[in-house]
């Protein structure tokens, strides 16, 4: 019932357009600073990691997560071809839309939240001042723009393609408004979860809040002490995205407000969802991996957070599917 079974259109595009083919190199590109970072780090090699860094702690584990990281970044290339070719209308829908959703829903809180940090930066050195005490380095400042500034680029072009793709495809499944959509698109169950999911969300949003408004319950100690300004962007950010996913999921489940397009609440849905579930997911992974330091340790209330989360998009995910689902039956 969540996996929704699209038709695809019968008319497919004889080749790719110069616009198409233009996102699909340039969302290539963007994957390569990646790429070629984490290959040499796989092949043993620290550049751009400083001395003392923790990710020098566990070189094993870390190449490990490195090589999968690769796979993934690969990916995106793979997902922008699809997207181009005429045989990629031909493709299972729940063999696309799993993947394309977790790639913008982890390059999404990217692509807002660090130029976000560009923004607050010269605000937060000033507020520092000269006696702030210096921070141990995870990564030499010059890998951040490099690797994000590529992660802008794939978000912006495998966006663009995936529209571009689901228009041709299943523009009928999103046409109209919210009170236009039968009562069965959701139904009863899609409901309850919808709302279960939207309330259950404040939870981990207030504490994201919380901790960017300089709280500092539930966070582990060396955590605490070394907050700063870009992790309180971060904060917000996945609170940001947790709210948003419980509006859009409800909109969609009880299909109000009624002029509301049913495109724009499709696409806040889907963003919003992948944003919370996979970094929810990325970050209960992360809080599972061994820390040398009992300081660094994860506390119970951090790790509940970032499981909530990824339950919660992976829920609104399940609410949005089954919409998609119904909706391409009935349109």
């Amino acid at each position: 019932m969540t996996t929704p079974t699209l038709p695809a259109t019968t008319a497919a595009p004889a080749r790719a357009s110069g616009l198409r083919r233009t996102l699909r190199a340039l969302a290539a590109l963007g994957c390569l600073p990646y790429i070629v970072l984490k290959v040499a780090w796989v092949a043993g090699s620290t550049v751009g990691i400083p001395e003392g860094s923790v990710l020098l702690d566990h070189p094993t584990l870390m190449a490990v997560a490195n090589a999968t990281s690769v796979l993934a970044d690969a990916i995106v290339v793979l997902l922008a071809t699809l997207l181009t070719r005429p045989w990629g209308l031909r493709v299972r829908a729940w063999l696309l839309l799993l993947p394309v959703w977790a790639a913008i829903g982890l390059i999404a809180p990217i692509m807002l939240g660090y130029p976000a940090q560009l923004l607050v930066a010269p605000f937060a050195a000033s507020d520092a001042g000269p006696a702030a005490a210096p921070v141990a380095d995870f990564l030499d400042p010059w890998v951040f723009p490099v690797v994000y500034g590529g992660f802008i680029v794939q978000g912006l072009n495998l966006g663009i393609l995936f529209v571009l793709y689901a228009r041709d495809r299943w523009g009928h499944v999103w046409a109209g408004r919210l009170g236009d959509l039968p009562a069965g698109v959701s139904g009863p169950v899609v409901r309850a979860c919808a709302l279960a999911a939207a309330v259950l969300g404040l939870a981990p949003a207030t504490l994201h809040l919380l901790w960017a408004g300089g709280t500092t319950w539930g966070l582990a100690p060396d955590y605490a002490s070394g907050y700063d300004a870009d992790q309180a962007v971060v904060d917000v950010m996945r609170a940001f995205f947790l709210i948003v996913a419980g509006l859009a999921g409800l909109a969609l489940a009880l299909r109000r407000p009624a002029g509301l397009r049913v495109r724009g609440a499709m696409a806040v849905a889907w963003v919003a969802s992948g944003a919370a579930g996979c970094w929810g997911a990325y970050m209960t992974l992360v809080a599972s991996m061994p820390q040398t330091d009992g300081g660094k340790e994860p506390t119970a209330v951090m790790v509940t957070a970032y499981a909530g989360e990824m339950i919660i998009g992976f829920l609104l995910a399940g609410c949005l599917a089954v919409v998609l689902s119904r909706r391409s039956r009935t349109a």
